[in-house]
């Protein structure tokens, strides 16, 4: 599963929407401003030493793809405390969410309020997504020579291309998330 498939699948989008208090098109418009944060965010924790090794076990043992077999889960108050772990993980600060959410509003126009309520659901859904694709003998079940290439591989697949971006390529949030955890 990549990230068009699991923003352009109905069943899960209405039931962000629900569980947020807003319609499918906002929960559409909020998932896909917050989605690349937390790749760039996982991508980043899994680049780091055992980063690796760590999202492998959480996506072998942690059964998040749940989250997109069931999505009426997600107005569990357990699918958002998982998921607030998850960004503990991702993120590393409640800080940091914020400003990924604070981020996210100035490209939406969405409530900051609603993208913060919104973050712990969209961590649980990426890993839902990554959980599916490496079920699928993605880049999970290979055999990569290097964790990078696990790393491109896996996450290259969920956003349906390769992960790796130059320099040039890098977004106002990459620099949001290295300040933020520079001061936290």
């Amino acid at each position: 599963m990549n990230l068009e498939d699991l923003l352009s699948n109905g069943q899960v989008l209405s039931e962000l929407a629900k569980s947020t208090g807003v319609g499918t098109g906002e929960a559409r418009t909020g998932l896909e401003a917050l989605l690349p944060a937390l790749t760039r965010g996982l991508e980043r924790n899994a680049r780091s030493t055992g980063g690796i090794d760590g999202l492998a076990g959480a996506l072998g043992s942690g059964k998040h793809e749940r989250y997109l077999d069931s999505p009426d889960l997600l107005g569990n108050s357990d699918t958002r405390s998982d998921g607030n772990a998850i960004l503990g993980h991702i993120l590393g600060s409640k800080d940091v969410s914020r400003n990924v959410a604070a981020h996210a509003s100035e490209g939406t126009g969405l409530d900051s309020a609603l993208l913060r309520k919104m973050l712990p659901l969209a961590a649980s859904l990426l890993m839902g997504a990554l959980s599916k694709d490496s079920e699928k003998g993605g880049a999970l079940r290979s055999s990569p020579n290097t964790s990078g290439d696990l790393l491109g591989g896996l996450l290259g697949g969920l956003l349906g291309g390769s992960s790796s971006r130059s320099q040039a390529n890098d977004s106002p949030m990459d620099d949001i998330l290295d300040l933020a955890k520079k001061f936290l």
